[in-house]
């Protein structure tokens, strides 16, 4: 389970304070599947990133399984990450001179997976890029190295997923793919996702909807048609 308790972020330059988060409360069950959503600059990111323990809050708590990750120091952080967390970006942020599978394999041998080969050959079959394996990103299409980028937040079965823009630089056929594969995954992996989106669509086939604006969740829903086998 997440827990954020009164979650601020400020930026201060020139003089002046910019209010970036202005006190988030929310709560996020275990295996839920959510989308936060809402302008440019409503914070969507920013919150993503704290919830990552990419970067710090100028207050607040954010609990997770009941530790709060912001009392943590950079190496316990990094563990965190490793053993708990998975990462799908917008930018697909894969090693050029990596191929697929090595992409991977490095992912599960940094969190020390036993069989790392096996599950990182697994993981690519299931998000359709079996055939893929010995292809350097540059090599595959948007859509096939979301899908790379997928199978590596996946590999180590994570507990939760947090996702930023994973649609953003797709076509609106590859976009569904995506989501097919994101919502297929949470349902056999179980994780809890966490998926920033600024499309409507997008959001509407998770479980739950958060819209963000100036700041903080001006909107918080379930979504009615969710299915979940």
């Amino acid at each position: 389970m997440i827990e954020i308790q009164n979650l601020t972020k400020s930026l201060y330059g020139g003089g002046h304070r910019v209010d970036i988060l202005t006190g988030i409360d929310l709560t996020v069950p275990d295996g839920q599947f959510v989308a936060i959503t809402g302008p440019s600059g409503s914070g969507k990111t920013t919150l993503l990133s704290l919830i990552a323990g990419l970067d710090s809050p100028t207050s607040g708590s954010i609990i997770v399984d009941g530790k709060d990750i912001t009392k943590l120091n950079e190496d316990e952080l990094a563990v965190l990450r490793g053993e708990r967390f998975g990462f799908v970006f917008q930018n697909f942020h894969l090693i050029p001179t990596l191929t697929a599978v090595e992409n991977v394999l490095l992912s599960a041998e940094l969190n020390g997976a036993s069989g790392a080969h096996k599950k990182s050959k697994d993981i690519l079959g299931v998000v359709g890029l079996g055939e893929r394996l010995h292809h350097y990103p540059s090599q595959l299409s948007g859509g096939e190295q979301q899908r790379l980028s997928l199978a590596r937040a996946f590999v180590n079965e994570p507990d939760i997923v947090l996702a930023d823009e994973p649609t953003g630089n797709l076509d609106s056929k590859n976009s569904d793919r995506i989501m097919d594969l994101i919502t297929e995954l949470h349902r056999v992996k179980r994780a809890t996702i966490i998926l920033v989106t600024h499309e409507a669509h997008i959001a509407a086939r998770t479980q739950r909807t958060l819209t963000m604006g100036d700041g903080n969740i001006v909107d918080d829903v379930l979504n009615s048609n969710w299915k979940q086998s």
